[in-house]
């Protein structure tokens, strides 16, 4: 844990993440499969309302499972304030999580392949070989097979605010995978969008 939090903390000293996009800004558009295939878009969805997008590792990760079953706990109050809920990982859709967890959840959990968007909203990180070896060797993770594709760029953990119109209100950018938005923090500026 001591070189993850060194690369970290490098990444930190660089500033990953400062080219995400920030409030003001208009959201990129997408158009992403969910796991039962169904291409679902950010300027459909924008229709009903703001759009919360929280970018994630993927299923593998405990800290983005942790973040996904915390907003999920909260997604009624998310509702009612007239907002919808979006998750993207790069893992592809019928994996993005299993059966069960997918069924639990009341949200739109979609696959960017490559991490496409990931990179337009400035969130896509090439993970440090230092990384990538510890996912690969110490926990297993072939992330080029779970992701279809790129192994070696994961979405820095980011949640984004989007109003109708498709601007960013809000957002939170952590490249430090273990620190994420806090649901409160959400509906509070769902509140303030009003």
């Amino acid at each position: 844990m001591k070189n993850v939090d060194k690369i970290l903390n490098q990444a930190k000293a660089f500033q990953q993440g400062a080219d995400a996009i920030a409030s003001g800004d208009k959201a990129p558009d997408f158009s992403l499969p969910a796991a039962s295939g169904q291409l679902v878009s950010l300027e459909e969805l924008l229709k009903s309302g703001p759009v919360v997008v929280t970018f994630y590792r993927g299923d593998w990760c405990p800290y983005c499972s942790l973040q996904l079953n915390a907003l999920n706990a909260r997604l009624d109050d998310i509702h009612a304030l007239g907002a919808q809920l979006v998750a993207i990982s790069p893992q592809v859709p019928d994996d993005s999580l299993s059966e069960n967890d997918i069924s639990a959840m009341k949200f739109w959990v979609l696959s960017d392949q490559d991490a496409k968007v990931a990179s337009r909203y400035g969130v896509a990180w090439k993970v440090p070989e230092y990384l990538a070896e510890h996912m690969r060797v110490d926990r297993g993770l072939d992330l080029a097979a779970i992701n279809n594709g790129d192994g070696s760029i994961l979405p820095i953990p980011a949640t984004f605010i989007i109003n109708r119109e498709g601007t960013v209100t809000w957002r939170h950018v952590d490249v430090d995978y273990r620190t994420r938005s806090e649901p409160e923090d959400i509906i509070t500026e769902l509140k303030q969008l009003g």
